[in-house]
């Protein structure tokens, strides 16, 4: 790995010298400035960010929290991030919570300690004192604050889109699978589908699941069947939950879509993938992205205008495991 003192060998001039041009302090001939940058790029040196924001007070530095990196979901956010920070010459430091706490505030802390001049979170305590007491703009990313600003998709209008779709394709005896009850965009969702159900006097059953997870989407797809043998329609509380119940449709010898239809939350990739390939509610997951960070950025360079919190629209994707209108 090429150091600082590489650089300033190869431009013939001083540690210190590379130094002031990388960190625009003091004064350095045009000539002499020309020579390191060039030493700079010919050599492909990058300097040490960390290091370089605590010697200037300030960094390019933007830490990113997820809660299950291994949820297809949330990597399609955190691309989106990604490549707005990258546009604008920012930098992240990136956290995996788990959905632990602990490891949630550890990160937090890392954050700082790496002396980030933003944070996104798609954390599932955005009320939490961690937050408040952060002294540096915070955005949160698929999750709701009331005060706080946020970007998040509408979660209500897909539930009420979900439920619409089932009943005018013919499902009777609907169950609606209820996400996470400490996420409040599940439950939006969830209260999304119910509204509609009962304005329409459809029969339903609901479920309760306690994360997004791949961990438990076998065991909870197992209850509903036999919770609910004759469920001809089941809203997910996400995709990964939506695969599960499709392949535990199969194993139990139903049809889908004939005698179950399924419809998921998010579009994650592996959705148009299946066999059959799964109908759900798109979440613009890459778009919310760009959409936190640009909002961050307008944060970070107090630029914001008065439009802090950004819901973005949702959309029906009729695939093959919903029955043809």
């Amino acid at each position: 790995m090429t150091t600082i003192k590489d650089v300033a060998r190869h431009a013939g001039v001083s540690v210190a010298t590379v130094s002031r041009v990388i960190n625009e302090t003091g004064y350095v001939h045009e000539d002499t400035r020309r020579k390191v940058e060039e030493s700079v790029q010919q050599l492909n040196y990058t300097p040490n960010e960390v290091a370089r924001s605590l010697y200037k007070r300030k960094s390019r530095l933007i830490g990113l929290l997820l809660p299950d990196i291994t949820n297809p979901y949330f990597p399609q956010l955190a691309r989106g991030v990604e490549d707005r920070m990258q546009e604008s010459g920012f930098r992240l430091i990136f956290g995996n919570s788990d959905e632990s706490q602990t490891k949630e505030q550890d990160y937090i802390q890392t954050f700082v300690q790496n002396n980030v001049v933003g944070v996104i979170s798609s954390t599932n305590d955005p009320g939490t004192a961690s937050y408040r007491s952060l002294k540096i703009p915070v955005v949160f990313l698929d999750r709701i604050s009331s005060d706080r600003p946020a970007v998040y998709a509408d979660g209500r209008e897909g539930g009420r889109l979900a439920a619409q779709q089932m009943i005018q394709r013919g499902s009777q005896q609907i169950t609606v699978m209820q996400g996470p009850i400490h996420i409040r965009p599940a439950q939006d969702r969830f209260q999304g589908a119910i509204e509609v159900l009962q304005d329409m006097g459809i029969h339903y059953h609901t479920t309760q699941t306690s994360s997004f997870s791949f961990t438990d989407a076998d065991r909870w797809a197992k209850e509903l069947f036999e919770q609910y043998p004759d469920t001809d329609g089941v809203i997910a509380s996400n995709d990964i939950v939506a695969t599960a119940v499709i392949q535990e449709a199969y194993r139990l010898g139903k049809k889908v879509p004939q005698d179950v239809q399924i419809i998921g939350f998010d579009d994650i990739p592996l959705s148009s993938l299946l066999s059959p390939a799964l109908s759900t509610i798109r979440q613009p997951a890459y778009d919310m992205g760009r959409a936190a960070a640009d909002l961050l950025i307008q944060l970070i360079e107090d630029t914001a205008g008065e439009q802090r919190i950004i819901q973005m629209p949702v959309q029906f994707i009729e695939r093959e495991t919903t029955r043809k209108l």
